[in-house]
């Protein structure tokens, strides 16, 4: 977990100095919270762009589930590793990869048993709808 951290913040840190150095080159002269400003707000509508009509086609074919299914996921994401990192900070726990894994895929088992129930919730209410439907038609 540490290795891929690191990787992830050695990442990060290339991509900022190359930013620093186009920043320096050009001799724009922003500063760091400019940059980060600016970065962190192009990206975020780079993000709007791709998502929303991806969410606007999902909510108009009636799949607000799998919009809600797209959010919780990524929050359980997040908190999964705010927790991992949390505990490496504060050294209540072990930083570990396989946590965030068995938390993610509990939420996915957990989530698979939901819709399992809901489907047959659907289901059964579709049936009834249908029966009650030739009930009327025969009279």
């Amino acid at each position: 977990m540490s290795k891929f951290l690191y990787a992830l913040v050695g990442m990060v840190a290339k991509i900022h100095n190359y930013i620093m150095r186009l920043n320096d080159a050009y001799e724009y002269n922003f500063t760091d919270k400019e940059l980060h400003f600016l970065v962190i707000g192009v990206l975020g509508m780079l993000f709007i762009f791709v998502v929303y009509p991806f969410f606007k086609a999902l909510a108009q074919s009636g799949h607000v589930m799998v919009i809600a299914w797209i959010y919780v996921f990524t929050l359980i994401i997040v908190i999964t590793f705010a927790i991992e990192i949390g505990q490496k900070i504060t050294h209540t726990g072990n930083m570990d990869f396989a946590d965030i894994v068995f938390g993610i895929f509990g939420f996915l088992v957990m989530f698979f048993l939901f819709s399992l129930v809901r489907g047959v919730y659907h289901g059964i209410k579709k049936l009834y709808r249908i029966r009650k439907k030739r009930n009327r038609e025969e009279y």
